[in-house]
């Protein structure tokens, strides 16, 4: 008997396994999975293993430190020189004792936002900007305060801006004869008033020796000859001008008065000095005279 052997044909499909496979192959994510992040993951891993041990981690990082230093300390980025611009001679040598920076330095090792925040701090800096320029030159351009006015208080002389902030001390009173003074306490924080009442009294100028701070919320104007012009906490300025404007008209201030009341503006007050008021009470014509020719509006 002839034994016939059929040959089995393939079935073309793919196995259940196969056709999954396919399918999953087909999915963006997967994709990248292995073709990104199996490689990454098989780096991070071989990486993770050598940084396992300690002397590898110690010599990668001297590694990495001197090539760092290698860049940073090239010439092109290295800062030798310290320029300031803007800054009387004395300022100038102020900063470069505060910049604390050490010649050559790298560039990349300068806080130039710290630098500038220091300088900032000297009372005689508005401000300051900082940059480095081709070179090797730390440039500072400085905005130097400029003194208003002289404050004496209890502590010294100080030379104030015109916003009242400090700037320096002040040995004598001579040494700034062309800035006016002012005195008394919390004087500094009315800078911009007193300013305004020294303009005003344009004038007068001339027997101007400075203003008083009185309970620190008005003003006293002191002139020469022991005279004083007591102004009112509000619109100091109003009054100033009323009382020259009597001058003028009536020359009040070159009679013997020591004080002109101005802190009541519905009612001004002259104030005499000892010899007026001895004159005044002995009944004498020259005293009666000067007196009689004071404005009816001052009592």
């Amino acid at each position: 008997m002839q034994q016939v052997t059929r040959r089995l044909r393939r079935d073309p499909a793919p196995s259940r396994a196969a056709y999954r496979m396919h399918r999953l192959w087909l999915t963006p994510v997967f994709r990248k999975l292995l073709r990104v992040g199996l490689p990454a993951f098989a780096l991070t891993m071989a990486f993770g293993i050598y940084l396992s041990d300690d002397a590898r981690r110690g010599a990668l990082g001297d590694t990495l430190a001197s090539l760092t230093r290698s860049v940073q300390e090239r010439p092109e980025f290295m800062v030798t020189l310290m320029a300031v611009d803007g800054a009387s001679e004395p300022l100038a040598a102020a900063i470069r004792n505060l910049a604390l920076v050490e010649f050559p330095a790298s560039s990349f090792t300068l806080d130039l936002e710290a630098m500038r925040s220091r300088i900032e701090t000297i009372d005689a800096v508005k401000s300051a900007e900082l940059r480095i320029r081709s070179g090797g030159v730390l440039q500072i351009d400085v905005t130097e305060r400029e003194p208003a006015i002289v404050w004496r208080s209890a502590q010294g002389l100080y030379l104030l801006g015109e916003s009242g902030h400090r700037i320096a001390g002040l040995t004598v009173r001579d040494a700034r004869p062309d800035l006016a003074l002012i005195a008394g306490d919390g004087a500094d924080a009315a800078v911009p008033e007193a300013l305004a009442l020294i303009a005003a009294a344009g004038p007068i100028a001339g027997r101007v020796r400075g203003l008083v701070r009185m309970g620190e919320r008005r003003w006293d104007l002191v002139l020469d000859r022991e005279q004083r012009i007591q102004l009112p906490e509000e619109d100091p300025v109003a009054a100033l001008e009323r009382v020259i404007a009597l001058d003028q008209a009536e020359d009040i201030l070159e009679r013997d008065l020591t004080v002109v009341d101005m802190r009541n503006m519905q009612r001004p007050t002259l104030r005499l000095s000892g010899a007026a008021l001895e004159l005044l009470r002995g009944g004498k014509p020259a005293a009666a005279t000067r007196l009689a020719a004071a404005p009816p509006a001052v009592n």
